[in-house]
């Protein structure tokens, strides 16, 4: 065999799904030079999630890809619970756009995912190689090399600072590193059945709770549906693909099976799994390679992404040695918990639809019954209250952290309006940076010189916001104040729940301190702390 070729880069991503592709594009943004290493020879092409959530959106748009992603997502998606009888007892469909998009969206993941893989070839300094298969790796104090083996069996070693294995959820690098997955695999499964020319082209997603065999009906963007059903003890895939068994299958939940333009159907089985913990060394799991859930929720998704977010910029900052590599410690810190209440939601879902003892039906029905003609509940449900959104308990935050205080949750993103008169979504005037927030008054007001070139090495955005109707005689707080206006009067009536005026935002948009002008100093100097700067 030849000798290895050798080359080295700033961060190995092995892995082109979409929490792979998604991190290149963060850090390929960034300007760090990017390899990402695929086991297969090109994309999956099976569609496999299909459900995007706003904070996916808000993620892609940080990367500068969400306007090539909606074309292949169906907004405000519903989601029904059904009895046997076809009864709805729970229906999801908040409406919300509090982070911009839409809460809940249908999409055709092979799709967006190639958006992403497109997408990084905008960087010259990020390199995708596929047919790569992974051999060994290890890591010192200062690096960590790959060795992997291309399809005409060469082998190719590869230094980095760091490696991100978004290697899914039977992670070889998981493995090797003997990091335990703690959790449960379901012992049933189900067959997933994607058809082309939608034959009943009925909007939304039901999940029907039939206790013979419950099945799941959605529809997709560009006329796809997909059904699944729960697979029975000793039926196969084998068995079940063929005509005949997939016609009387389909003849559950069609009229007619002549001509249905199936595309493909898989056999797949949930697991409910965590990874003990996300991060050794140089070596990071994201993913379904630190977590991965039952697809009741469509979590899985977009727990995968908001790794992808928590890490992107944080792994950035430090490679470029602006902050110390200590913060790459708050990724577990930041997304463990929050990924684990996404896995029990997950679960319960699944309980609902198909619950593990045939009495569980009969209770849930009856209880459903009841509850649908109770207003708050009604509400909470369909405003989808139950998902846990994330708020972070420790990390890169500053200040006291409980239920009711917004540091840790992700800000708002209304639209607002610049001197200009033009008006976009509030993360298209910050871009990729930290932000400074003050309602009124100029941001860098009270800050001292040292703190300001701190925070403009850093790549902070000092924003000023103020009614629209004072744009046209807002006086310029000079180059360093970008001044908006609170078109949709949503930041004033965020900060009207708080005793704070100014919102310390880090890249990921979530909040890491409140303060007023006059201990905006102190409380800059507490989030460097926190970096390491």
């Amino acid at each position: 065999m030849a000798t290895a070729k050798k080359f080295t880069t700033d961060v190995i991503v092995l892995g082109a799904g979409p929490v792979g592709l998604t991190i290149a594009n963060g850090l390929g943004q960034a300007g760090l030079k990017v390899t990402v290493i695929e086991q297969l020879d090109q994309l999956i092409d099976y569609p496999r999630a299909i459900g995007i959530d706003d904070e996916s959106l808000r993620t892609l748009q940080s990367v500068g890809l969400v306007d090539k992603v909606i074309p292949h997502t169906t907004p405000d998606h519903a989601m029904r619970f059904l009895t046997p009888s076809g009864r709805c007892f729970a229906d999801i469909q908040p409406k919300t756009r509090e982070f911009g998009w839409p809460r809940r969206n249908a999409f055709v993941q092979p799709y967006v995912d190639a958006v992403l893989l497109e997408g990084l070839a905008r960087f010259k300094n990020v390199e995708v190689l596929f047919s790569r298969n992974l051999q060994t790796f290890k890591q010192t104090a200062d690096q960590v090399e790959v060795q992997v083996q291309t399809k005409d069996e060469q082998l190719e070693v590869i230094t980095a600072k760091y490696l991100v294995a978004c290697d899914g959820g039977n992670s070889l690098v998981r493995r090797m590193l003997n990091i335990p997955f703690e959790g449960k695999t379901a012992p049933n499964q189900w067959i997933v059945v994607d058809i082309a020319n939608d034959p009943l082209a009925t909007p939304h997603i039901y999940l029907c709770c039939d206790p013979v065999r419950p099945y799941v009906s959605a529809a997709l963007p560009h006329g796809i549906r997909r059904f699944e059903f729960m697979v029975m003890p000793g039926e196969t895939q084998e068995e079940l693909s063929k005509p005949d068994n997939m016609a009387k299958l389909l003849s559950k939940v069609l009229p007619n099976t002549e001509n249905i333009d199936v595309i493909r159907n898989r056999v797949y089985t949930h697991n409910a799994r965590i990874a003990s913990r996300f991060k050794e060394g140089r070596i990071i799991l994201a993913g379904d390679a630190a977590h991965i859930m039952p697809v009741w929720q469509g979590q899985g998704y977009n727990s995968g992404l908001r790794d992808a977010f928590n890490l992107s910029w944080k792994l950035a900052l430090v490679v470029q040695g602006k902050v110390d590599a200590k913060v790459l410690d708050t990724y577990q810190e930041e997304r463990h918990d929050h990924a684990k209440a996404m896995i029990d939601l997950s679960v319960t879902a699944g309980h609902v639809l198909a619950p593990p003892k045939k009495w569980h039906g009969t209770a849930r029905d009856a209880i459903s019954y009841v509850l649908n003609y109770i207003k708050p509940v009604k509400q909470y449900l369909l405003e989808m209250r139950f998902k846990p959104m994330p708020q972070y308990k420790s990390g890169v935050l500053v200040g006291k952290v409980d239920k009711t205080s917004p540091i840790g949750k992700m800000f708002i993103q209304p639209k607002m309006q610049d001197a200009s008169g033009k008006v976009q979504l509030l993360d298209e005037f910050i871009g990729t940076d930290f932000a400074i927030i003050a309602w009124g008054v100029n941001p860098t007001w009270g800050l001292q010189p040292e703190t300001l070139a701190k925070w403009k090495a850093l790549g902070v955005k000092f924003i000023k916001v103020i009614p629209p109707e004072q744009l046209a005689t807002a006086k310029s707080e000079g180059d360093d104040v970008i001044t908006l206006g609170d078109t949709e009067h949503a930041i004033r009536a965020w900060f009207g729940k708080t005793n704070d005026s100014m919102v310390f935002l880090r890249p990921d948009k979530f909040v890491a301190a409140l303060a007023i002008p006059q201990v905006s100093q102190e409380t800059s100097a507490a989030i460097f702390e926190k970096l390491g700067v």
